[in-house]
């Protein structure tokens, strides 16, 4: 039994299976937890929820204390799966189906989901990028404002960028305090800034955003971030290989930190200097140094030990 649920502001829908009947449950306290003691009382395989920007968080949570097998998937990849069964209407009701139907036939696995205090430096993070964004923006029209007349606009950019930048200190106190205070985080974080080229809002971007670091392989935490070449070959054509999907904002982060990599990390800045001396292009050596740093500190992570310029070799897991 694979049971799909499709997540609205206020209703959930859930479905029994693809061909099974299907039930609406309130998204809220007292629904969750009463669909929390209806599944329990199910021998289900999968249970498949789509990320809905957040509506999604409650029923996730209560599920995942109950220790029941939960997935939460790319909606653009159920609504692809959807298209390609032929399944091109839409209703919540057939959302539920066709997410059921997703877990009978992709079978995808279970991961480890955060939890609060993870998903709560997450949302602080994500704070931090929105504030920078803004910051950014006011900055531009501060810069496009010329000639006379402009003094009352001046004024209320420069009062508002100096607000945002208030805020700014704030939320980078507050993730500060939030990993001083916990032990795990404290040593992670010390541990993955030990290496050349990572500071402190890339480690505390992986601890938020991948919390799987450390617990796969070197080529399923590379795709996982979206930095794992996908072929697109057909016939005796061979096309470029390229990086696609993943989570944007852990490869963001990973970019900047390469491109300090490649200047101060001994290990990553010789790598990136035989691929271009190979003939690679800058960028195409720039993407596989980030690749090569992540697997460096995913092993670092899964070992638990610091930076060495020169670390023995390590086993890897199975594929």
């Amino acid at each position: 039994m694979v049971i799909g649920i499709d997540v609205a502001k206020a209703e959930l829908v859930v479905a029994s299976g693809s061909q099974g009947e299907t039930t609406s449950w309130a998204n809220d306290e007292s629904g969750v937890r009463a669909l929390v003691e209806e599944l329990e009382g199910i021998d289900a395989e999968l249970i498949i929820l789509e990320a809905t920007g957040g509506y999604e968080l409650l029923c996730v949570s209560a599920l995942a204390a109950a220790q029941l097998p939960i997935v939460v998937v790319n909606p653009r990849q159920v609504r692809d799966f959807a298209k390609a069964t032929g399944q091109l209407a839409k209703t919540d009701r057939l959302d539920a189906r066709v997410l059921a139907l997703f877990g009978e036939r992709v079978q995808p696995t279970v991961r480890m989901l955060p939890d609060e205090q993870t998903r709560e430096l997450g949302a602080a993070l994500t704070r931090r990028r929105q504030l920078l964004e803004m910051r950014q923006a006011e900055q531009n029209r501060l810069l496009q404002l010329v000639g006379q007349g402009r003094r009352p606009i001046k004024q209320s950019l420069k009062k508002h960028i100096a607000y945002l930048e208030r805020e700014l200190r704030m939320t980078e106190t507050d993730v500060g305090r939030m990993i001083r205070e916990s032990p795990v985080w404290r040593d992670k974080d010390n541990l993955l800034q030990s290496a050349p080229g990572i500071g402190p809002v890339v480690a505390r971007t992986l601890l938020a955003e991948l919390p799987e670091l450390g617990s796969l392989n070197r080529r399923a935490i590379a795709k996982l971030v979206g930095l794992a070449p996908l072929n697109r070959d057909s016939g005796t054509w061979r096309g470029q290989r390229t990086i696609y999907s993943g989570r944007a904002s852990v490869r963001t982060a990973l970019y900047m930190a390469a491109l300090a990599a490649t200047r101060w990390n001994p290990v990553i800045k010789a790598f990136y200097q035989r691929l271009v001396a190979k003939g690679k292009p800058k960028k195409v050596a720039l993407v596989a140094s980030m690749r090569k740093l992540l697997t460096m500190l995913n092993q670092m992570v899964r070992t638990g030990e610091h930076w060495r310029a020169h670390p023995h070799p390590q086993p890897t897991l199975p594929r």
